[in-house]
């Protein structure tokens, strides 16, 4: 079967861009989809698994670092890898969001590189 994708970003064009670079990668997803918020994540993620959720930091109603914290106690996210993706690069942020329950972080502005690097571990 094949993996599933979620892009949390508040902005619209940053999840296009985030896609459009997964796709450039060659990383595929059989199933892709996208949250403006941590809150419409947590109730994509309560719907049901994702494998690996790409997530910003820095959005209204609940950041990144909340969402990460309450998906990690969500049941059927136990196996779900979830990567940041933000502008913030301050190495003590980068550790309490790893410490909180994230698996990778990307900085902005990112390669396709550093995407195949992050993502194509988790893809096996």
């Amino acid at each position: 079967m094949g993996k599933s994708l979620m892009i949390v970003d508040d902005s619209a064009t940053m999840r296009k861009i985030i896609m459009r670079t997964v796709r450039m990668s060659g990383l595929e997803f059989e199933r892709t989809e996208e949250a403006g918020s941590g809150v419409e994540a947590l109730e994509k993620l309560k719907a049901g698994p994702i494998d690996v959720v790409l997530c910003d930091i820095n959005m209204p109603e609940m950041n990144g670092t909340e969402m990460v914290k309450q998906a990690r106690q969500l049941p059927n996210c136990s196996g779900t890898k979830i990567i940041m993706v933000s502008t913030e690069s301050a190495q003590e942020l980068i550790d309490r969001v790893i410490a909180d329950g994230a698996d990778g972080y990307i900085t902005k502005p990112f390669t396709l590189e550093k995407f195949q690097e992050k993502l194509a571990p988790l893809l096996n």
